[in-house]
């Protein structure tokens, strides 16, 4: 790959479809489904942890020629794309030909996989089924992050929540 790509959230879904991926979307991309209103540039998953899960993903991921993502080389540094390596951090930023993925197995104010799927909703999206984390879970997990965009997102996401409860 020689360039950093859009995102293609498409192509994302299908090919972690595809390869049957067990995972909650999560970020920026999760809350516009809600109807957050902010675009982002980038993917955030939290897969399943288990073994064949990992090998599942690590499968996908060389299917979309992932590469770790650096701001002093957008294009991206290779790595050994296996289970083993995946398993080996907790946070994984990559590119690939579907665009920017970040892999988080413990998103900040989480424990993970299991506490989000617990209260995932599930969407349809490019005819797809897809487990998005809860509002309230990226709010929590936004709010522990604390990142500048965090802070600027975290009272936005409240208010759309509240207009949901109505």
């Amino acid at each position: 790959m020689s360039d950093a790509r859009p995102l293609d959230p498409e192509l994302l879904f299908r090919t972690l479809a595809a390869h049957r991926v067990t995972f909650v979307l999560i970020g920026a991309l999760g809350a516009r489904l809600y109807g957050f209103p902010r675009v982002t540039a980038d993917a955030d998953i939290t897969p399943a942890p288990g073994p064949k899960n990992l090998e599942r993903l690590a499968t996908a991921l060389r299917a979309l020629d992932a590469r770790i993502y650096t701001e002093s080389v957008p294009e991206g540094l290779p790595f050994d794309c296996s289970a083993t390596m995946l398993g080996r951090s907790d946070l994984w930023n990559l590119v690939t030909r579907a665009g920017r993925v970040d892999i988080a197995f413990r998103p900040a104010g989480t424990e993970g996989f299991d506490d989000l799927a617990h209260d995932a909703v599930r969407f349809e999206v490019f005819g797809i089924p897809l487990d998005v984390a809860s509002l309230d879970d990226i709010i929590r997990s936004k709010s522990a992050a604390n990142r500048p965009k965090d802070r600027t997102d975290v009272p936005l996401l409240k208010a759309l929540r509240s207009r949901t409860d109505d």
